[in-house]
C-alpha cells in the first residue's frame, strides 16, 4: 500500500517526506494543464463567436484582478480571507454612486444623491475608500490567525452585504443603482464591448505588474516567511503585523478596482452581486489555480469563467439549473484537488 501511495504522490507532485506537498515537482503536468485550459478557452470562444468571446474575456479580466488581489493575501501570507467581496462591493458602489445620473424619482423609489463624476475620477476614490476600510478592519483582523481569521473575515462579508442592502439612502438597497457611467477618454466614451475589454486588460496587466513587483521584492520574501513561520520572522526584527496590514490594504484596493470596473461594465449593481457565495467562489478560484502564484490566479479565473459560461450550453440541462450545476462541478473539482494536488493546478505551495 505504501508503494501505491508513493506512486500517487510522485504522479501528482506530492512529496513523501515531511515537506511533502509544499512545493510542486516540476514536470509535464503544469504544461498539460496550461495547454488544456488555453485550448479549451480558444475553442469555446471560436464556437460561440466574436461577441461572446469579448464578453467572456471581459468577465475573465475582472475575476482575474480579484483572484490576483486575494492571492496576495492567501498565497503569500497564509491568511484565508472570505471577506474580499466586501471590498469588491465598496469599489463598485463608490463608482456607481459617484457616476450615476439617473432621475430616481421617476422610478418611484428612494432617491439617492447624484454627483455626475467621470469614471476615472470615481475609480480612484473607490480604491482609496476600499483601502481605508481595509486599514481600519485590518487593525482588528491582525489580532487573529488561522481559523479565527476566516471567521472574522466571514463576519466582515456579512456586514458589508447588510450595509449595501439596508443603507437605502445611499445605495437604494435592493432596488440597486442604474445607469452607472462608462469610462470616457478624450471625449470618447468607451461604450463598445471591445473598448471596455481593452481597458480591463490594461488594468489587469497593471495589477499583475504590481503583484509581481511585490512578491519578487524583499517585501514579498518577508511575506513568504510570514506564511511559513510568523514567530520565527519576528525574531529577526520584522514586524509581521505591519507587513500583513500593508499587503491587506494593497489587496483590498485591487479588489476595489475590480469592483469599479464591474459596476461600469454591467451599468447596474445591487446587493445580490456581493453575497458571500461570490467570495467563496473567489477563494475557490485561488485554490484551483494555486496559491502563491500569479499565473495560477489567471488560470483559476479562466477555468471558473469557462465553467460558469460553458455549463449554460450543456444539452438536457435546463438553464435555470446551470448555476447549481456549475457549483457542483466546481465543488467536485476542488475536492479532487485537495485529495491529489492540494497546491492547485500550477501552485507552488499547499493552502
Amino acid at each position: 500500500m505504501r508503494k501505491i501511495a508513493d506512486s500517487y504522490r510522485r504522479l501528482w507532485g506530492i512529496g513523501s517526506g515531511p515537506e511533502g506537498g509544499r512545493r510542486v515537482v516540476p514536470g509535464n503536468l503544469e504544461l498539460w494543464v496550461n495547454l488544456v485550459v488555453i485550448v479549451w478557452a480558444a475553442g469555446f470562444m471560436l464556437w460561440q463567436g466574436a461577441g461572446f468571446a469579448v464578453t467572456l474575456a471581459t468577465v475573465f479580466a475582472i475575476w482575474a484582478i480579484l483572484a490576483v488581489s486575494l492571492n496576495l493575501v492567501v498565497g503569500f501570507t497564509g491568511l484565508l480571507s472570505v471577506g474580499h467581496v466586501g471590498f469588491f462591493g465598496i469599489g463598485a458602489y463608490t463608482v456607481a454612486i459617484l457616476t450615476s445620473t439617473t432621475d430616481y424619482e421617476q422610478l418611484r423609489t428612494a432617491t439617492i444623491p447624484t454627483f455626475d463624476w467621470p469614471f476615472f475620477a470615481a475609480l480612484p476614490v473607490g480604491m482609496v475608500l476600499a483601502g481605508v476600510v481595509a486599514a481600519l478592519v485590518g487593525m482588528v483582523f491582525n489580532r487573529f490567525r488561522d481559523d479565527i481569521f476566516v471567521l472574522v473575515s466571514f463576519g466582515f462579508a456579512i456586514i458589508a452585504f447588510n450595509v449595501f442592502l439596508n443603507w437605502r439612502g445611499l445605495t437604494r438597497g435592493a432596488f440597486g443603482i442604474h445607469d452607472v457611467a462608462r469610462p470616457e477618454i478624450g471625449g470618447r466614451v468607451l461604450d463598445g464591448s471591445v473598448d471596455f475589454l481593452v481597458l480591463c486588460l490594461v488594468f489587469l496587466a497593471l495589477v499583475m505588474f504590481v503583484a509581481w513587483f511585490i512578491v519578487s521584492s524583499s517585501f514579498g520574501r518577508v511575506l513568504t516567511a510570514i506564511r511559513e513561520d510568523e514567530e520565527a520572522i519576528e525574531v529577526f526584527g520584522y514586524r509581521a503585523t505591519h507587513y500583513k496590514q500593508a499587503v491587506w490594504v494593497i489587496s483590498s484596493m485591487m479588489a476595489g478596482l475590480a469592483g469599479g470596473l464591474f459596476a461600469s461594465w454591467s451599468t447596474f449593481i445591487d446587493p445580490n452581486s456581493f453575497i458571500l457565495l461570490e467570495s467563496i467562489l473567489l477563494v475557490a478560484i485561488v485554490i484551483l489555480g494555486g496559491p502563491a502564484t500569479i499565473w495560477g490566479s489567471l488560470l483559476g479565473a479562466m477555468v471558473f469563467v469557462l465553467l460558469e459560461e460553458g455549463m449554460r450550453f450543456l444539452p438536457y440541462l435546463p438553464p435555470e439549473h446551470s448555476g447549481q450545476a456549475r457549483q457542483i462541478v466546481l465543488g467536485i473539482l476542488l475536492v479532487w484537488l485537495m485529495l491529489f494536488r492540494p497546491q492547485g493546478l500550477v501552485g507552488r505551495y499547499k493552502l
